[in-house]
């Protein structure tokens, strides 16, 4: 599709350069800086010269404010990859990038990526944010674990989780001035492997000053990032209401998966049923998927995914489909596309979930597995989840899980199809061994 009324925009951290048609206005290209005021100008001027769409590069973060306003102004604004628009070689400005940009958006030759709703856009800012604050609580895990360390405290070797029930009763027990190693394995919850005797073992250290110092510090940063996150918690519980469109059912949503959510899961309200009452659908009943991971895709892609015509681009945007590297006839890659999808990062997160999952899905990645190096096995099983979400999506129909067996059975007789084709094309005929007997 073709756009005669196109404008294109360089996009830079303290100015703008945009080009419009030549015969709009006796400087086609102009240059704006990044303030408000003149941001306001350049739509202005837009206007002026009648310009309807608008194609720019993503940036870093400088397009998003001159974007929206676009946006709010009613201009058809695409954001387009900046490996698309490479200008020729030799010839690189920010003059000779907007004029590229305006004519190859002239001709149709542009498409804009895809940006969800902005009520989803909300959503995803503060998801992202929160996700951010986790990695931050890890790191100071970390250096509370080092400080224990370096007092050859190793009660990291004895428990799995140094910030469970058991470790974070130690270990603020520790903080609080107790040194008993037998006082402080008596903090030790029944649902640890490890006995009293093993864990006292393991907390006699030095208990230098300096060290106790760091790990105080440390819990205290931990402890400090927890009541962030559990704002973040409160803040999407009123972004997941704002995008409610659906109602529970009257028997409700059954029982979960699990019983306790996962570590990191939001726990400060009932995100399954909020994700339901927003997408229709209850995502969690695909084997793999838990809260977080439906979570993470709905704020990422949103619920209505009209914008992908087909589960082919869908699955295409994501990163998970195969390559179409072809010259001559012959295939040169079909490996995926290099990009940072996090809808994608957690789908294969998920998909390393079903190694051991007593479903079809997970019958499905050990037969890949099987067959494939375990990476390419986890991107392709990671596809057939993007595959399954969007049609729950697109269709509001629920996940029907039909079990291993059938999935086993199922093969089974795809095998025997195949080896029978074979066996007449060779002239020979299949015998069951029972039947041979």
């Amino acid at each position: 599709m073709a756009y005669p009324d196109a404008c294109g925009i360089d996009i830079g951290s303290s100015s703008h350069f945009v080009a419009v048609p030549a015969d709009r206005d006796g400087e086609s290209v102009r240059e704006f800086r990044a303030f408000t005021a003149d941001l306001q100008a350049l739509v202005a001027w837009l206007r002026q010269c009648q310009i309807t769409a608008v194609a720019m590069e993503s940036t870093g973060v400088y397009w998003i404010p001159l974007y929206e306003m676009l946006d709010e102004a009613g201009f058809e604004v695409h954001l387009v990859n900046a490996r698309h628009v490479k200008s020729v070689p030799g010839r690189k400005s920010d003059v000779l990038d907007c004029q590229w940009l305006q004519q190859l958006m002239t001709f149709g030759l542009l498409r804009g990526a895809f940006r969800p709703a902005d009520e989803v856009c909300a959503l995803r800012a503060v998801w992202r944010h929160r996700d951010m604050l986790l990695s931050y609580q890890a790191r100071h895990v970390q250096h509370l674990q080092k400080a224990l360390t370096q007092m050859n405290v190793q009660l990291h070797h004895v428990i799995t989780d140094l910030m469970g029930v058991t470790g974070q009763a130690i270990v603020r027990a520790i903080i609080a001035g107790e040194r008993n190693a037998e006082v402080l394995a008596a903090l030790r919850d029944r649902r640890i492997k490890a006995d009293e005797a093993e864990i006292a073992r393991s907390l006699q250290g030095s208990w230098r000053d300096e060290h106790l110092f760091s790990s105080k510090q440390a819990l205290a940063l931990y402890d400090a990032y927890a009541e962030q996150i559990a704002e973040c918690d409160v803040e999407l519980e009123r972004l997941l209401g704002a995008l409610k469109a659906h109602e529970l059912p009257d028997d409700g949503l059954g029982r979960p998966k699990r019983r306790t959510p996962a570590k990191n899961a939001v726990r400060h309200f009932d995100t399954r049923s909020a994700l339901f009452e927003a997408s229709g659908v209850d995502l969690t009943r695909i084997p793999g998927i838990d809260t977080s991971t439906a979570l993470k895709v709905i704020s990422e892609v949103g619920t209505d995914l009209r914008r992908f015509p087909t589960v082919k681009h869908f699955t295409s945007w994501m990163g998970l489909c195969p390559g179409t590297k072809i010259s001559g006839g012959k295939v040169l890659s079909s490996a995926t596309k290099r990009c940072s999808n996090r809808a994608a990062q957690a789908l294969r997160m998920a998909a390393q979930a079903l190694r051991r999952s007593q479903s079809a899905l997970g019958a499905y990645h050990r037969r890949l597995c099987a067959r494939m190096d375990r990476p390419k096995a986890i991107t392709a099983t990671a596809h057939k989840l993007a595959r399954l979400i969007y049609f729950m999506l697109t269709k509001g129909q629920p996940y029907v899980d039909v079990g291993q067996q059938y999935y086993e059975d199922r093969y089974r007789e795809r095998v025997f199809q195949n080896l029978t084709k074979r066996a007449h094309t060779l002239g020979f005929q299949l015998i069951p061994v029972a039947a041979a007997v």
